[in-house]
C-alpha cells in the first residue's frame, strides 16, 4: 500500500497528533503557577527549602530526559502508537497524588509520573508527525508542535492558578488534571494511527538506497550527541536553553509574588511567555525551513538570556510583561529550530533514536539548571543570582552555536 507524505495528505492525523502534544503541555503546564507559589502553604515545604523545592524539577529533568533516550528506540520496535498510549497510563497517578499530597514527598512522587508522561506522548506525537510529513516540512512541523505544547502549558498555567484560587490546590490541580489526561488517552486509543510505517517508506526511498549501518547503545548514544561537530553545538544549546524554562517555572512565580503580584496575575505574566514562545513558532519553524537553523537558535538563546535578566531587574507588571514576552520570542526562534536542525543531520531509520539522544541532552537541562538554581540560592540566600547565571550561560551557550553549528541539507 503506497504512504502519501506531507501535511495535505494526513490533515487528520496531523491535527490530532498536534492535540496529543497539547494536553501534555496543558499536564506539566497546571504545576507551573501552583506548585512553586504554594509549595509551603499548600504541600509543607519549608521556607527557604530552595535546594527541596528545586528538587521536583531536578526529578522531573532526570525522568524525562531518561525516557525520551529510550522512547525512540522502543517506538521503532513496538510502534508510536503504543507508547504514546503508554505515556498516558502512566500519567492517571498524577492527579490522585496531587490529590492527597500532605507533604512534598507526594508531589516528588507525582513529578515521577509526570516524567514519564511528559518523555513517552511528547516524543511520540512529535515524532508521529515528522513520519507524516516532508523533510523540507521539518521546521513548520517542529513549530507547530512546540505552539501546540507550549500553548497548552500556558493556558494550562493560567486555568490551573484560577482552579486553585476557587477550590483549592489539591482539588483544583487534581479536578484539571484528571479530565486532561482522559480525554488525551481516548484520543489516542481510538483515533491514533500508528505512523511507523510511514518512517519506513522514508526510509526506503532514501537517495542513498540503503539503510544506515545499524549503530546500537553507547555506540549510538555518542554518535548521536557528538557525531560531529554540528550535533555537539545542538545538544549543549538544548540542554541549555532549558535553564530558561527552569527559572522561569521554578523562580519567576516566585519573585512576581514576592514583589506584589497575586497568584493569578503570577499565572497571566508567566503565561505570556508560554503563548508567544508557542505561537512565535508558527512563524519561525517554517522560517527556520527557508532562511537556515544557526541565525535564529544564535539570536534566540541571546534573546532568551536578555529578557530573563529584565525580569529580575523589573518591579512591575508592564515591565514583567515585557520581558516575559522578550523570553517567549527568543524560545521561539530557538525552540523548534534545534530539533529541525537535529533532524537535519540523520537518517530517517535513525531519526527517532537521534531525537530521543537530543531530548535526554535537552531536558536533563532541567535536572542541570534546577541543581544550580537551588545551589545558588541557597548559597546566596535569595533566588536574583539565579537570574544572573541563567542569562550568562544562555549568551555563552548561543555562541557555541555561532561558532560550532554548519548548515546541512535535508533529506527525506
Amino acid at each position: 500500500m503506497h504512504l502519501a507524505h506531507g501535511i495535505r495528505a494526513n490533515p487528520g492525523q496531523f491535527v490530532l497528533f498536534l492535540l496529543q502534544v497539547f494536553f501534555v503541555g496543558a499536564l506539566v503546564g497546571m504545576t507551573r503557577t501552583v506548585l512553586p507559589v504554594l509549595s509551603e502553604s499548600g504541600f509543607g515545604l519549608a521556607q527557604g527549602a530552595f535546594n527541596l523545592l528545586a528538587s521536583f524539577v531536578v526529578i522531573f529533568g532526570v525522568i524525562k530526559a531518561a525516557l525520551n533516550l529510550v522512547a525512540g528506540r522502543l517506538s521503532d520496535h513496538y510502534g508510536r502508537k503504543r507508547v504514546l498510549i503508554a505515556g498516558w497510563l502512566f500519567a492517571l497517578p498524577v492527579p490522585a497524588l496531587l490529590l492527597i499530597a500532605d507533604s512534598w514527598g507526594w508531589v516528588l512522587l507525582a513529578t515521577v509520573f509526570l516524567g514519564i508522561n511528559q518523555g513517552l506522548a511528547w516524543s511520540m506525537a512529535l515524532n508521529s508527525k515528522l513520519d507524516l510529513t516532508h523533510a523540507h516540512q521539518r521546521g513548520l512541523v517542529n513549530g507547530a508542535n512546540e505552539f501546540a505544547g507550549y500553548g497548552g502549558v500556558a493556558v494550562a498555567g493560567y486555568l490551573a492558578a484560577i482552579a486553585a484560587e476557587q477550590l483549592g490546590a489539591r482539588q483544583g490541580l487534581f479536578t484539571f488534571g484528571l479530565a486532561v489526561i482522559l480525554v488525551a488517552l481516548v484520543m489516542a486509543l481510538w483515533s491514533a494511527r500508528d505512523t511507523l510505517p510511514w518512517a519506513h517508506a522514508q526510509q526506503n526511498a532514501h537517495p542513498a538506497g540503503k539503510p544506515p549501518p545499524r549503530r546500537t547503545g553507547l555506540a549510538f548514544f555518542l554518535h548521536a550527541t557528538a557525531g560531529n561537530r554540528s550535533l555537539l553545538a545542538i545538544n549543549q544549546a538544548g540542554l541549555v536553553e532549558k535553564f530558561t524554562d527552569t527559572i522561569i517555572w521554578l523562580f519567576v512565580p516566585i519573585l512576581l509574588v514576592a514583589r506584589g503580584a497575586d497568584l493569578v496575575t503570577a499565572g497571566f505574566l508567566v503565561g505570556i511567555y508560554g503563548m508567544v514562545w508557542g505561537a512565535g513558532q508558527l512563524v519561525t519553524g517554517p522560517a527556520s525551513d527557508k532562511l537556515g537553523r544557526r541565525g535564529l537558535i544564535t539570536w534566540g538563546m541571546w534573546l532568551c538570556g536578555g529578557g530573563i535578566i529584565a525580569v529580575v531587574l523589573g518591579h512591575s507588571p508592564g515591565l514583567w510583561a515585557t520581558a516575559m514576552a522578550i523570553s517567549g520570542v527568543g524560545m521561539a526562534m530557538l525552540y523548534p529550530t534545534l530539533g529541525a536542525a537535529v533532524a537535519d543531520h540523520c537518517e530517517p531509520a535513525e531519526r527517532a533514536g537521534t531525537l530521543g539522544v537530543y531530548r535526554f541532552w535537552r531536558d536533563f537541562g532541567y535536572a542541570v539548571g534546577a541543581l544550580a538554581l537551588g545551589l545558588i540560592a541557597t548559597a546566596t540566600g535569595g533566588i536574583e543570582a539565579g537570574f544572573w547565571f541563567v542569562g550568562i550561560a544562555m549568551a555563552v551557550s548561543g555562541l557555541w552555536v555561532a561558532i560550532g553549528l554548519r548548515p546541512a541539507e535535508a533529506v527525506d
